[in-house]
């Protein structure tokens, strides 16, 4: 190796022979034999890595051998060999030859056979040809007729012991050569080598016999190239040919030694081959199953399904969990609400307050007509200020017919100067057509997003394709109640995140946990406001079921305080399923006082005055006052229903006299009583007739109050009458009032209704037609009794011998077959006299 390094080779003769070719033939003839370094430096013309003449073969004629030396590349580098633009015949020994550097350079491949080969060994090295994806190289050498190729390489082993190379890429193995014995195939094909070779035995001639050799003849000659970790034989029971084995080297290396020096070998006679002699074909066996993974996760549905949902939910949990509980939260607090910014609010008020001067006019910070509402509900806005100030932990239910101003009274007074404030409707959520629908409104109310409530369905598509095809459901789907309750949960972690936002470290009671300070300091909770509760609950009552249990969740853990707006006098029912061991605070609010509602339409009409003289409108009669002594007898008539006596002051703005406003109003009322509760009735979307409205609406018309059992025990209310008259409160059409925990009498749903009614009584062609219905109605039902009364009779009479315990039973039966006759009868009679009407008048 001293003497190799003390060669004189310039970098500008190394340039002249290694960019071009990497098989090398000498195109002069020496008289004198030089040695193997020398010849190499004057080796000039090349072939291609597919052998000579690309026939895949490296011929050696008589005098001639061939080594192969490995670790001469990276075996991490086939993959250069499917770049379509690569040529590693060019390509990278002429890149490594433009290094300069002494250990980049000494990768190159004449380098490394002039470093493997000592200087004085007997050869003349006629080729060289690099094998990139095998990491080695061919050394093509002639010799003298009396040296033995045996010598040759077992000179070259010894002298690679004592003068190790290992190259830069790995420097823990050294570069390693053997003879070649058999006949070498070089191929350029996209076959990468692996640690297993399969050794097929051929014959001499084609026709011949091959024996098939046994695992200690394969041991013997290929053990020399490394270590086997096995040999496997053909299979006794296959058929194949030509016969095989597998041989199975530790490393990839020593399978490349041992295919390249062996394949084309002759196993003669005397070593174990058969008496005509065994050729030797080798080749790298691929692993079987290349892609076993990718197969085994096909393969593998029932495994593979459920822990990819895992691990999916998992990532969704761990990325997108924390971003919906800081969107959670912006929506709480409105931190990226332009109109609650302290400078957008100053300036607004500032703009404000300057339009109020300019014009004269008074400056008014809410509805003046609200004012007289809150000075009469003062004491319950202060109630429930209390009660969000104690540590109970218990729901606030505040209870009310539509138009009550429950919202208001909570958002624009309870809670008025009180952050973190989350409102829930209900109404757009039980409103929402399908559960990707469902689950977008929900998170709409919250603030919870990214949502991707069209995952929902596409998860179902999947998993119904899955069950399809594995027999069983994969878990991708998730249902309605999963979705819900992660937003759910979401929010919850949200505002217990905001109520503890304002705890220092320093506070006096900084060792207690979460959980002890949020019930020691109930004024840091937020608030929940869930308004339209129980709205079309009859349609479906998951939504309600799943706010409920999560409010409970929220107040028994002391995170926030919970308050329920709801028009359905049965809320108890849905929320006790959710704290079925806590008494409820509730507040029942109901119509105005004739002097509160007087009051606010009077203050309404003042500030429009007010607005006017500054405007210097021209005032009309009702602005004047002067016909506003109607205004007690319309009060009256109309109730103390805020959203009704707003309708009526803003019908005065316009001009009305208040007795033509109400009559208006009234009308208005008894159409939408026509439409939404008699004639345009669906049996089957709703729980009660036309009938069953009408009989109510004309005892309503008659009598403020109807007694509550008394409407039950009629004919037309005998089969499901207290789920009708529920149905029926829902709508709004009645209002059922309750004493001591039971309903005791009906009234009109509005105080308007009352006129209403009256007002659809006087229509005498209306009153026939409808009342011929529940004549109609009323003769089915007894006709349905006689049958029944015959039919039994009838039976009784088929009896052998009619025993006198039975005269009692027949003689009941006459009798009700009697009553339900003169019931019929007289049915009949009223309706001939009811179709005269309809036939008469228009």
């Amino acid at each position: 190796m001293l003497g190799f390094r003390a060669l004189p080779l310039q970098i500008g003769l190394a340039r002249h022979f290694l960019p071009r070719r990497d098989y090398y033939q000498i195109a002069n003839v020496f008289r004198s034999r030089p040695s193997a370094t020398q010849s190499l430096g004057k080796v000039r013309r090349v072939t291609t890595e597919a052998g000579d003449n690309k026939s895949g073969h490296i011929f050696a004629g008589p005098n001639e051998g061939i080594l192969f030396i490995d670790n001469v590349f990276p075996l991490k580098l086939r993959w250069l060999l499917r770049l379509p633009f690569f040529r590693a015949d060019k390509s990278l020994p002429d890149l490594m030859s433009r290094f300069h550097k002494p250990y980049i350079a000494a990768a190159d491949p004449i380098s490394i056979v002039k470093r493997a080969l000592p200087t004085n060994l007997p050869i003349k090295v006629t080729g060289v040809l690099p094998r990139l994806k095998e990491g080695g190289a061919f050394v093509k050498f002639s010799h003298e007729p009396q040296v033995q190729v045996s010598n040759i390489e077992n000179t070259v082993r010894d002298y690679l012991k004592d003068e190790p190379i290992k190259p830069w890429f790995n420097p823990w193995r050294r570069v390693r050569t053997f003879l070649v014995m058999g006949r070498p195939w070089i191929e350029d094909l996209h076959r990468s080598p692996s640690q297993k070779l399969k050794v097929e035995f051929l014959p001499i001639t084609p026709g011949g016999e091959a024996i098939e050799l046994s695992q200690e003849i394969l041991y013997s000659l290929f053990r020399k190239y490394g270590k086997i970790a096995d040999i496997v034989p053909q299979p006794l029971d296959s058929k194949a040919v030509p016969k095989f084995a597998f041989i199975k080297f530790r490393l990839t290396r020593h399978s490349i030694m041992a295919k390249n020096c062996m394949h084309g070998f002759t196993v003669l006679e005397k070593e174990g081959g058969g008496k005509a002699g065994t050729v030797l074909r080798l080749a790298y066996e691929q692993k079987a199953r290349a892609h076993w993974y990718r197969d085994w996760l096909v393969n593998h549905p029932r495994i593979v399904i459920p822990i990819v949902a895992a691990l999916i939910a998992t990532f969704t949990m761990a990325i997108f969990d924390p971003i919906r509980t800081f969107f959670i939260k912006v929506h709480v607090t409105h931190s990226f609400h332009i109109s609650d910014n302290v400078i957008v609010k100053w300036l607004k008020s500032q703009l404000t307050r300057a339009n109020d001067l300019l014009s004269f006019k008074r400056r008014q910070t809410e509805d003046p007509g609200l004012e007289a509402i809150w000075d009469d509900r003062k004491q319950t806005i202060e109630q429930i200020q209390t009660w969000l100030m104690e540590t109970a932990d218990t729901f606030i239910v505040i209870q009310g017919p539509r138009g009550s101003g429950k919202k208001e009274l909570i958002i624009d007074q309870a809670l008025k100067n009180r952050k973190n404030n989350l409102v829930i409707d209900c109404k757009p959520i039980q409103e929402a057509h399908g559960d990707s629908a469902t689950i977008g409104a929900a998170a709409l109310e919250v603030g919870y997003r990214p949502v991707f409530s069209w995952m929902n369905s596409l998860s179902s598509l999947i998993d119904l394709a899955a069950q399809g095809t594995i027999g069983t459901k994969t878990g991708f789907s998730e249902t309605l109640d999963t979705q819900l309750a992660k937003i759910w949960q979401n929010t919850a972690t949200a505002l217990k995140q905001l109520a503890l936002e304002e705890r220092k470290k320093d506070d006096k009671d900084a060792d207690l946990g979460d959980d002890e300070y949020l019930e020691a300091h109930p004024e840091r909770r937020p608030v929940v406001v869930i308004d339209n509760f129980l709205h079309k609950s009859q349609e479906s009552s998951l939504v309600y079921d799943k706010i409920s249990e999560w409010a409970a969740g929220l107040t028994t853990g002391n995170i926030a305080h919970v308050i329920f707006l709801t028009n359905d006098v049965s809320f108890s029912k849905s929320l006790s399923k959710a704290l079925p061991d806590r008494v409820f605070r509730q507040i029942s609010l109901g119509d105005c006082s004739p002097e509160v509602a007087k009051r606010f339409v009077m203050n309404h009409l003042d500030a429009y005055t007010e607005d006017a003289i500054a405007r210097d409108d021209r005032l009309t009669t009702p602005q004047k006052r002067t016909d506003l002594g109607e205004l007690d007898g319309s009060i009256k008539i109309l109730g103390g229903r805020l959203t009704d006596l707003e309708f009526l002051a803003r019908r005065i703005k316009t001009g009305e006299t208040p007795k033509k406003a109400v009559r208006e109003i009234i009308e208005q009322s008894a159409s939408e009583i026509l439409k939404m509760y008699i004639l345009d009735v669906d049996r089957t979307a709703h729980k009660w007739t036309s009938e069953q409205a009408w009989l109510l609406i004309k005892n309503l018309a008659e009598a403020e109050n109807l007694r509550y059992n008394e409407i039950l025990l009629s004919d037309t209310f005998k089969s499901g009458g207290e789920s009708t008259l529920q149905a029926l409160e829902q709508a709004e059409l009645i209002t059922i009032v309750s004493s001591n925990g039971r309903p005791n009498s009906i009234k009109p749903g509005k105080p308007v209704y009352q006129a209403a009614f009256q007002l659809l009584t006087r229509d005498h062609v209306l009153k026939a037609r409808l009342d011929l219905g529940v004549l109609s109605e009323l003769t089915r039902i007894e006709t349905q009794s006689i049958d029944k009364y015959e039919a039994e009779l009838h039976l009784l009479a088929k009896l052998p011998k009619q025993p006198r315990e039975l005269t009692p039973r027949v003689e009941w039966l006459l009798k009700k077959l009697q009553i339900c006759q003169s019931k019929v009868e007289k049915y009949e009679m009223e309706s001939a006299s009811l179709k005269k009407v309809l036939q008469v008048e228009y």
